[in-house]
């Protein structure tokens, strides 16, 4: 049966969270080895934290990537201004995976998984397109509005639902030291939580519960490549089988394959044939073919052999299906994967 609790806590970052730098970091650098050679391997994390980055991994193109360049701009971007010395360990795909990878197999081995609900016009839990809306607000309102000047680039949101009710929700922001905590929660309350939230009455609204967010981060805390998994999919409310998405070309099925999951649930519910969708798919390292195929309805009822016979979850046949080379990766990196129309494992097809 897919999962389907009444009672949950769903969670977002902002783009200046330090896990987040480093996930558009590492996607940055893969949009510019696609840019300039659609056929690129990359597998790039980086790790930042305290005035340092390291950028490490692999990469196999006919590009020529200013890796540290890359990743002072994004950093930049995001709304930060000190300097960072950056190490940079990048060297060529290991030839054992290359050859599998080469005839068209799976770059890695693992289960990936994808869902959908018709719940909402973006086809996922309600509560999680708030919660990524509620991140993504505070940034637009740093960056567009001069009243909120004070707020830095990091931030996190949270929205707990009990008895399919929303009761709680918690906005955590970094903030300038001339900001109170009392004129931080009125602003906030007024400008962001309740053009989102609506009417809040009987909902508790936490908000910088420590009491202080000046330091923010990598000057706070170290950020990790692929260390907001549950962000990027789909908050926790199903299962997850590990891989990170960041920073990895699309013959890593982790990131292409979990791609084609959602799109197959999604447009299983789009079609009518269920109301809830959950996709999970697994391979083998170097085989084309997927060990496992399946998906389950609201009410646990199988439908996988419509998947099967509808979709190919070969990854070649991925890549080529939902035009997987292009640089559209660095988008991806902040306020989920999932939802936003213009991406090609979102869009519904006919019949």
């Amino acid at each position: 049966m897919v999962y389907n609790p009444k009672t949950y806590t769903v969670e977002s970052v902002t783009s200046g969270h330090p896990d987040k730098v480093c996930d558009q970091i590492s996607d940055a650098i893969l949009d510019e080895c696609l840019r300039q050679d659609p056929m690129s391997r990359v597998a790039v994390e980086t790790f930042g934290g305290h005035g340092t980055l390291i950028i490490g991994g692999e990469v196999t193109a006919n590009a020529d990537v200013d890796f540290a360049n890359v990743a002072r701009e994004v950093y930049k971007n995001i709304g930060y201004n000190q300097d960072l010395e950056i190490i940079t360990r990048v060297v060529k795909q290991s030839p054992d995976i290359a050859q599998g990878v080469d005839s068209g197999g799976a770059g890695d081995q693992g289960i990936m998984y994808g869902y959908a609900t018709d719940e909402t016009p973006e086809f996922l839990p309600e509560a999680v397109v708030k919660v990524h809306k509620l991140a993504e607000e505070l940034e637009n309102l740093r960056r567009n509005n001069p009243d909120f000047s004070w707020v830095g680039p990091d931030g996190k949101t949270q929205i707990t639902v009990e008895d399919g009710k929303v009761t709680k929700v918690l906005v955590s922001t970094q903030h300038s030291e001339n900001i109170d905590q009392e004129k931080i929660r009125e602003l906030l309350i007024k400008n962001l939580i309740t053009p989102v939230m609506g009417d809040i009455n009987g909902m508790e609204v936490l908000i910088n519960p420590t009491g202080k967010f000046v330091q923010g981060g990598f000057e706070a805390d170290t950020g990790l490549t692929g260390r907001k998994i549950m962000v990027d999919t789909y908050c926790g409310l199903i299962p997850h089988g590990g891989g990170a998405f960041s920073g990895k070309d699309a013959t890593k099925v982790d990131r292409s394959a979990a791609y084609m999951a959602r799109h197959v649930a999604k447009n299983l519910v789009a079609q009518g044939l269920a109301k809830k969708c959950l996709v999970s798919v697994a391979y083998a390292i170097g085989k084309a073919e997927p060990l496992m195929i399946e998906a389950l309805d609201e009410n646990g009822k199988s439908i996988g052999e419509i998947a099967r016979l509808k979709f190919d979850f070969r990854p070649q046949e991925i890549i080529k299906y939902l035009d997987l080379r292009k640089p559209i990766y660095k988008k991806t990196a902040a306020y989920g994967h999932f939802g936003k129309a213009d991406l090609p494992w979102e869009k519904i097809i006919e019949g």
